[in-house]
């Protein structure tokens, strides 16, 4: 695995945030613009509520994820890696490994999106359905794949 994950600490909040300004703020700029304001306030809100990861390659932080083990789900989110490193396959290797340890507890993976966000091709290619949306986001499961 050339990716690894870290629990935060409170020293990565700023990290996380800027991860997400440039991850996903391309995509909520070009549908509401971005407060930063509003943004900083969300994005402590959720710090607050979720168990949030730093994505590392080779000891660097090039993003974040949240994974959230329940004990009849797994739930997949805040998933955003800096530019710089999307397309390179590491976003995958992140989403396999969160997979195949739900696949091994028998747990299907929940997760949303964006509606506009490209994203969406990732999650599809490893078998995500789309099970509801709202008019912005769509929301969807990975059921577990079982062993034979």
């Amino acid at each position: 695995m050339r990716v690894a994950l870290r629990q935060v600490t409170e020293c990565d909040m700023s990290f996380a945030f800027e991860a997400k300004r440039q991850a996903l703020g391309p995509y909520i700029r070009s549908r509401w613009g971005w407060s930063e304001e509003f943004q900083l306030d969300l994005h402590k809100q959720r710090w607050g509520e979720k168990p949030w990861f730093i994505i590392l390659l080779e000891n660097t932080p090039i993003g974040t994820v949240s994974i959230q083990e329940g004990s009849d789900f797994i739930r997949f989110g805040e998933f955003y890696l800096l530019p710089e490193y999307q397309g390179k396959g590491l976003g995958s290797e992140i989403l396999a490994g969160v997979l195949n340890r739900a696949d091994e507890a028998g747990l299907p993976v929940t997760l949303e999106y964006l509606k506009w966000n490209p994203v969406a091709s990732l999650y599809q290619r490893y078998g995500f359905q789309i099970t509801s949306e709202t008019d912005v986001h769509f929301f969807a499961v990975r059921k577990p794949l079982t062993r034979e």
